[in-house]
């Protein structure tokens, strides 16, 4: 009875997807919506997203092991992640109007770099979709009651998540996403307060987790603990910021507000709505201890699944398994459809020639998204690694060779392509030594050692060695330019051929300024209470009266090369 309301829930959310499709004309359509998502539409596609397998499956078997101390990578890291994108980088990067995360790397660095992120990009989206395609085959596996394969299940669900994606894109994930946040919520919700009243009440469940130690959060005080516990932070929490789908989700808002605000409302009620699945596997250590025990070393994702399938009433089973699969199809079509996207824009459009129309480039976005959809079911189906620890390596290579190009790229005015090239080869080439050649447990993470080396890359590579400042003396190419330009520096700017003279029309005091001949051209200032009235040497003498509020030439800004 269970799997035919769950083919019926399927084949409703399918034909809602390919509904939405028939809004779609064009790659902008196709890619992010128009533009023209509301709010309530981009928190719910935010936060649908976001709420895949490893929320309702991978956090609450990692939590049931660890304690929230092994979950600081997801929620709390994924949470903030979401927060800083709106607070820091949904505004300067909607006022940009692109169409892929990929195009803000070429706009401001260059083909090159486009090319090198866009390739981190879709490779991280393998870990993440492969998660999805493995709870998915997991799902129908249960439900079935084993009558479908693990493997049959991937390929099911994959396959039917593509139909939509494939002919809907952008319109088709954010409709089906409004609906799937509802169910999600409200099957939470409901089979939280069934287990609860199974359990004994939600006090005696918390109140178990603590005396079972299950709240410890903060590393003890040791090195190798803190820098640890940082690294897992930060991988998902800034590693994820340099992802399409989040940009995807930016760029679809219809104005900069709702890119921003409705980006921190989907990361807000993420964290909390995290926090469900948790307190429904932990309620299964009071009410089937036995069981509990059985599938925790073995596969503790089955743990919460078979405390529904065995303790709660059918219709319990049908929300719970109804918003499962809700938070899955929302996750897998959004991570379907973003790496097809860039790749396609980023990677394959330049090489089509610059008279492709806009037609074939939506052709040809649709071809990846099903060309990706056999890839990741291949990975998932060959993947030995747990649907958590699946999602949080998936952003490791995203940490070490894109997020500092793009938070350089938008708040540091001296990034350049050097820099940038430098930062993405020492970020990438440290986490894979470390990764592949150094200890099993090193004292430092393969992904922290490559972020700091990732952020040394981009300040000394964006320094121009022609670059210098000493006392009050200022090369003639930083005083002349008040803003750096992309270019070679400017060797000499200033100079004057003949003697020139200025007599001061009113009583001292006064300032003079001097700025002499020669390569390179320098200049000093100096007050005096009499003017002077005449040239003394070669070079340009100017006063000033004391009336007069000279502007000052900024030196901050010295020439970038």
């Amino acid at each position: 009875m269970l799997l035919w309301f769950v083919i019926i829930y399927w084949a409703i959310s399918v034909a809602i997807g390919l509904w939405a499709a028939t809004r779609v004309h064009n790659t902008k359509d196709f890619a992010i919506a128009g533009r023209h998502l509301p709010f309530y539409m981009v928190t719910a596609t935010v936060f649908a997203t976001w709420f895949g397998s490893e929320t309702v499956l991978g956090i609450p078997a990692t939590f049931l092991k660890e304690g929230l101390h092994g979950v600081v990578a997801d929620p709390f890291g994924s949470s903030m992640c979401l927060i800083l994108v709106g607070l820091f980088f949904a505004a300067p990067l909607y006022r940009m109007k692109l169409l892929t995360i990929g195009d803000f790397y070429k706009q401001r660095y260059g083909r090159q770099v486009e090319v090198l992120t866009t390739l981190a990009i879709v490779v991280s989206y393998l870990g993440w979709v492969g998660a999805q395609i493995t709870a998915l085959g997991l799902v129908f596996n249960v439900v079935s009651g084993g009558e479908i394969s693990t493997f049959a299940g991937m390929w099911i669900g994959s396959t039917t998540i593509l139909v939509y994606t494939f002919f809907g894109g952008m319109w088709a994930v954010a409709i089906t996403d409004l609906l799937q946040m509802f169910i999600i919520v409200v099957g939470m919700l409901y089979i939280g307060g069934e287990v609860s009243g199974l359990a004994g009440g939600v006090s005696a469940v918390v109140n178990h987790a603590v005396d079972a130690g299950k709240f410890q959060f903060w590393p003890a005080v040791d090195a190798k603990e803190i820098i640890g516990f940082a690294a897992a932070w930060i991988t998902i929490m800034f590693g994820s910021i340099p992802q399409q789908d989040v940009f995807q989700r930016v760029q679809s808002s219809k104005t900069e507000k709702i890119a921003v605000w409705a980006t921190v409302a989907g990361g807000v009620l993420y964290f909390f709505f995290a926090f469900v699945p948790m307190f429904l596997a932990y309620s299964a250590t009071l009410i089937d201890p036995k069981m509990v025990e059985g599938l925790i070393d073995k596969d503790p994702q089955l743990i919460l699944p078979r405390l529904v399938l065995d303790k709660a009433p059918l219709f319990a089973q049908v929300m719970f398994f109804g918003a499962l699969l809700s938070a899955i199809k929302s996750c897998a079509s959004a991570t379907l459809l973003a790496p097809s996207v860039t790749f396609t824009e980023n990677i394959l459009k330049p090489m089509m020639g610059p008279h492709l129309s806009d037609k074939k480039l939506l052709r040809s976005m649709r071809l990846v998204t099903l060309t990706f959809t056999v890839l990741v079911t291949i990975y998932a189906m060959n993947s030995k690694s747990s649907i958590f620890k699946m999602v949080e390596s998936a952003y490791q290579i995203t940490l070490v060779a894109a997020f500092i190009p793009l938070l350089a790229g938008v708040y540091w005015k001296r990034a350049n392509n050097q820099g940038a090239l430098t930062s993405i080869f020492l970020g990438f080439f440290v986490w894979v030594g470390i990764s592949r050649f150094g200890p099993e447990d090193p004292f430092m993470p393969a992904q922290f050692a490559g972020l700091i080396a990732s952020a040394t890359g981009m300040i000394v590579g964006s320094l121009p060695p022609s670059s210098r400042t000493r006392g009050r003396k200022r090369g003639a190419a930083a005083w002349a330019m008040r803003r750096p330009v992309l270019t070679l520096p400017v060797k000499t700017i200033l100079s004057t051929a003949e003697s020139t003279k200025a007599e001061p029309v009113a009583p001292s005091p006064m300032t003079t300024w001097k700025i002499s001949r020669g390569t390179p051209a320098e200049w000093s200032s100096s007050s005096s209470f009499k003017a002077t009235s005449g040239v003394s040497s070669d070079g340009l003498r100017i006063t000033a009266l004391p009336v007069t509020s000279a502007a000052r030439v900024s030196l901050a800004g010295v020439e970038n090369g």
